[in-house]
């Protein structure tokens, strides 16, 4: 069964929270209706990252929400996580679905050789990206611009989530593009009051799928 993914896919980073705790964080985008959320952990030692994976999952497991860990294979099976999110330049895709078996495996795409790639490879759904600039992740690649993600979306059957840029003003052109789902990272965690903001983001998405596909979002 393809995987069916909301509007919005929920990005927490504890190097983007400003300080605040990410527990805080956390859960203020969950009770705002997020139902799948990646933990993204660039800095932290394996044993915290480990740690708080643990804590995240406790909490999005409370809420009904699927958890994605970003990069590490061993810490997405080791607090039971619903998935692994890849880049380029992690392990392979095979070797993550070797692993992972039946869960949750997506890999970041840049450009339309990688997206068919994810296809044939067999992942559940590709990142791709950057849609716009972004100080958010330190990239080699340009902007690809909704016109590259029609490309990508007639090209592959995959879900697609985009990531790169995006914002609450500029998501509607990002849907209409072809995107199932948006990455969203600093405009939600650097905002005042994210869940509000998720929330927004959230309904906004959720009109555009049922007049997409004619029937209520997930």
């Amino acid at each position: 069964m393809a995987l069916e993914l909301p509007p919005l896919y929920a990005i927490v980073d504890p190097e983007q929270t400003r300080s605040r705790p990410a527990e805080r964080l956390l859960t203020a985008l969950l009770e705002a209706g997020v139902t799948i959320l990646q933990l993204r952990v660039k800095a932290l030692p394996p044993g915290d990252f480990l740690e708080l994976a643990k804590e995240t999952r406790a909490i999005t497991r409370a809420h009904h929400c699927r958890l994605i860990i970003n990069d590490r294979i061993d810490i997405a099976l080791a607090c039971d996580a619903d998935g692994v999110h890849l880049g380029q330049d992690d392990l392979p895709l095979g070797v993550g679905r070797k692993f992972m078996r039946d869960k949750i495996v997506g890999i970041s795409t840049h450009d339309l050789d990688q997206a068919r790639a994810a296809e044939r490879d067999g992942a559940d759904y590709i990142g791709f990206g950057p849609i716009f600039g972004t100080r958010t992740k330190a990239t080699i690649y340009e902007p690809r611009g909704p016109a590259m993600l029609q490309q990508i979306r007639s090209a592959v059957k995959l879900p697609i989530v985009a990531i790169g840029g995006i914002t609450e003003e500029n998501v509607q052109g990002v849907w209409q593009a072809g995107a199932d789902s948006v990455a969203i990272i600093s405009d939600i965690l650097h905002d005042d009051n994210p869940g509000a903001k998720a929330l927004r983001i959230l309904n906004q998405g959720r009109t555009v799928q049922r007049r997409r596909y004619g029937s209520p979002e997930i």
